[in-house]
């Protein structure tokens, strides 16, 4: 089996960060590397669940709302504690995903925590995606949606045509991407405990 150099280079970062001492691995320690935020009805069952088990094949540990919650839990606060301690968030942008207050709402939280993001846009060209005023958000969220949507829309990320892609290409395309950031945040982490 090939390795990518990406691969190599996390493994060779994670045997690092497990040699450190307790006490500078406290701080970098993470109840997620990559959150995965996506309009469920729309990408639970394709996109992002096979890019959460993807993942977690990689020895990675994604968030995804289905299988990382269970019954009782608060949703607003674990939702928030899973982007707040993640290093990186992944947007799955489909048709819909402008529909739902709560995609709109993890997404301006990874953006206010100036998370890097990649963008992946399912079925849905970037042009596509408003903020729609259904008349129930406070104009203050609505602005607060629209900049976190801006944001996301003018950063590089990944299309994905589920009708016509090769599934195969885009898993080991959006695991590369997710790689190379994750190790470029957890190299300047590493500068940072190591200065």
């Amino acid at each position: 089996m090939q390795r990518s150099p990406a691969l190599i280079k996390s493994l060779i970062s994670r045997k690092i960060l497990h040699s450190l001492p307790k006490s500078q691995t406290r701080t970098i320690s993470r109840s997620c590397d990559v959150f995965i935020n996506h309009r469920g009805i729309d990408t639970k069952r394709t996109v992002a669940g096979l890019l959460y088990n993807h993942l977690s094949g990689m020895g990675l540990k994604p968030f995804l709302d289905s299988q990382n919650m269970k019954p009782g839990d608060k949703l607003f606060d674990k939702i928030e504690k899973a982007i707040l301690n993640s290093k990186l968030g992944v947007a799955v942008f489909s048709p819909r995903y402008c529909e739902s207050y709560f995609c709109l709402h993890e997404l301006a939280l990874i953006m206010e925590s100036k998370k890097r993001v990649i963008p992946i846009f399912c079925d849905v060209k970037p042009s596509q995606l408003r903020v729609k005023d259904y008349g129930i958000c406070p104009a203050k969220e609505l602005q607060r949606f629209t900049w976190a949507l801006e944001e996301a829309k003018y950063t590089v990320g990944l299309t994905f045509d589920t009708s016509r892609g090769d599934w195969s290409e885009f898993l080991r395309n959006a695991s590369d991407a997710v790689m190379k950031n994750l190790l470029e945040v957890d190299g300047d982490v590493m500068e940072t405990i190591l200065k």
